[in-house]
């Protein structure tokens, strides 16, 4: 295979979605702990070694990829979809730094690692607003890029208090939360209006349904980090219940597609509700015996899920059906002309 077709051309940014997957899912093992003791812990450390060295790698290999294949990442930046995928970066490392503390404690290069997360998640939220400004032009709002995936971007921001609380940093986090918090809603609309006017997204990506869950549940966790009232926490955990049971009506349908980077879409909201569930599980935050199964069983289907994507994603490399050229992007449709093609 040529330079021009080799596989890190095809390395997407959406690939740090298993970041993100990895880290979620050792966040509600330490989570856990309370329940299940040291094991629960040791099982956190090896996901986030294991989520720290694929950032590593995946950062590395992006790194290679700009600096051989350009095009190749400029074609995802000016993708409809695909552009949304960038703020998979700063959140992978607003995660790991998380985990980092939570883990380890606060400290300096921890500190200095939040800081540029945070202020890299806030850019690409910025840049990702700013291309909706452009109307009807190339790159602008269309029906076509208002898919789950655009919370990433716009929503990510409630990610930021999860470390940034307990290093010290308790306004800026709440400022930075208030912008996520303010876009949640939007996001929503545009996902609702987009079903009822140009219909469902392409079968590929039916598994970022999911991503519809992940806002409510680190609302959620990050309500109880402010010392808000645990029933704002309740609140949030029913919204994303129902976002979950919202995206379990699609379950057939997102097991019978071909597995691909997308499918790892489903692994940390699940991540999320699940680090929710085990912090409501306590009888400080009203929890009681139900909630503590209910908690236990969704952090065992969790690993089950993220289990499997981990086999299927090796898999995958190895059969050589992921690193692969995708079709060519949709036709936009301008949110402006009511669905009318551009």
């Amino acid at each position: 295979m040529n330079a021009s077709r080799s596989p890190l051309q095809f390395l997407i940014l959406g690939w740090f979605s298993i970041v993100m997957g990895l880290s979620g899912l050792a966040l509600a093992w330490h989570r856990a702990a309370g329940q299940l003791g040291e094991p629960a812990v040791a099982v956190a450390v090896a996901l986030a070694i294991l989520a720290a060295t694929v950032f590593a790698t995946l950062l590395v290999s992006t790194l290679a990829r700009a600096r051989r294949h350009p095009q190749a990442l400029f074609e995802d930046l000016r993708h409809p979809v695909r552009h949304a995928f960038v703020a998979t970066v700063p959140i992978s490392a607003l995660l790991l730094a998380t985990l980092w503390v939570a883990l380890v404690g606060p400290g300096p290069i921890v500190e200095a690692a939040w800081w540029l997360a945070s202020l890299a998640q806030l850019a690409v939220t910025l840049w990702v607003l700013a291309r909706w400004w452009m109307g009807n032009q190339p790159g602008g709002l269309a029906w076509t890029s208002v898919t789950p995936a655009l919370i990433v971007p716009v929503v990510g921001n409630v990610l930021v208090p999860l470390a940034g609380v307990p290093l010290g940093h308790l306004s800026s986090s709440a400022a930075q939360f208030g912008i996520g918090l303010m876009f949640w809603p939007v996001v929503l609309i545009l996902i609702v209006v987009r079903l009822a006017v140009a219909g469902p997204w392409p079968e590929k990506l039916m598994p970022t349904i999911f991503i519809t869950v992940a806002p409510p549940a680190v609302v959620g966790v990050v309500v109880l980090q402010f010392g808000a009232p645990p029933l704002l926490a309740w609140g949030a955990w029913g919204i994303a219940l129902f976002c979950l049971a919202w995206a379990l009506t699609q379950a057939r349908r997102i097991v019978a597609l071909e597995f691909g980077v997308p499918h790892w879409a489903v692994s940390f909201p699940l991540a999320a509700f699940t680090v929710l569930s085990l912090r409501l599980a306590a009888p400080e935050n009203g929890g009681g015996p139900l909630m503590a199964f209910l908690s236990l069983f969704a952090l065992a289907a969790t690993s089950v899920v993220v289990i499997g994507l981990a086999l299927g994603t090796v898999r995958g490399l190895r059969q050589g059906r992921l690193l692969v050229p995708e079709g060519p992007p949709p036709a936009p449709q301008a949110v402006a002309t009511g669905g009318q093609s551009r």
